[in-house]
């Protein structure tokens, strides 16, 4: 397997929130707690940053103590290994409340690294 550069994780969490954004634009919360696939695509994106930010080296981690990775990468296995156990309301405040900050910071360490959209082909 080829070993993937981390700022392609770092570009994969910025792109699930980016998704997750885009679901939320203009749904009140009855909205979300109605709407399976919705509920889906959100859980799955949140998946998807979880195992992004598992894969960041310690290093970047360490460099960055005031992101929750631990948190993040818990959300990940709870999502993964216990599905049956996800919290919607947890869910719809992580959206709301963590992921706007969680943006800017993984941008500013992105940025930072000199990232550039990826090309996708």
């Amino acid at each position: 397997m080829v070993k993937r550069d981390f700022k392609l994780f770092l570009f994969d969490i910025l792109a699930s929130v980016d998704a997750i954004e885009g679901y939320f634009d203009k749904i009140s919360k009855k909205e979300f707690f109605e709407t399976h696939l919705l509920q889906d695509g959100v859980v799955r994106r949140l998946e998807i940053i979880g195992e992004a930010a598992k894969n960041i080296p310690l290093r970047i981690r360490n460099q960055n103590e005031e992101i929750p990775w631990k948190k993040i990468v818990g959300l990940r296995n709870i999502i993964t290994h216990e599905y049956f156990g996800v919290n919607l309301e947890r869910v719809w405040n992580i959206v709301k409340d963590d992921l706007p900050e969680l943006k800017k910071q993984i941008k500013k360490i992105y940025d930072d690294l000199g990232g550039q959209e990826p090309l996708i082909k």
